[in-house]
């Protein structure tokens, strides 16, 4: 079956738990995020962690729930979070949003791989994930070996900017 662009109307997901951290707005949209979070999984869902326990990484995905207006629908870019590493705005590429990892989506779903550290009941605990309070969880899904590229081309734009900045960007 095709699903083309004029038949599809809307998607519908619901939530299947909520983050909750420590962690300030501003601590999550900085760049180290080695603190310990909470995934909360709602009670209908908590039987669909049977067997995640043991996994070191899991994948989560997120609802963009405090993404601005104007972050939403642009199709293009520039990479702003570089201006942390003294880029200029005027340096930076513009460029569609497919090709970086910014919030600025056609539809506000985030995307975190994280270490596993433990499950308590309906708690799911993490650590490395870049999700506000109150984030809305959509899925969770275990990291596995064969997710693992080793040989793997970066475009040349992105070449020359982590080539600037001395460091993986």
């Amino acid at each position: 079956m095709s699903f083309e662009r004029r038949n599809v109307m809307s998607i519908s997901l619901k939530p299947i738990g909520t983050v909750r951290t420590d962690a300030s707005d501003d601590e999550v949209r900085g760049r180290a995020h080695d603190w310990e979070s909470r995934i909360v999984i709602f009670p209908e869902y908590q039987q669909a962690l049977d067997g995640l326990e043991g996994f070191s990484h899991i994948l989560v995905l997120n609802y963009l729930h405090k993404l601005r207006p104007d972050q939403m629908g642009a199709l293009k870019v520039k990479p702003r979070r570089l201006l942390k590493k003294g880029f200029t705005l005027d340096e930076l590429p513009l460029v569609g949003v497919f090709a970086i990892d910014s919030p600025t989506r056609p539809n506000p779903i985030g995307l975190s791989l994280v270490r596993l550290l433990r499950i308590n009941g309906g708690e799911v605990l993490v650590s490395g994930l870049d999700m506000f309070d109150g984030t809305p969880v959509l899925d969770i899904k275990p990291y596995r070996g064969n997710y693992r590229i080793d040989d793997y081309t970066l475009p040349e734009w992105y070449q020359k900017l982590r080539s600037k900045a001395g460091e993986d960007i």
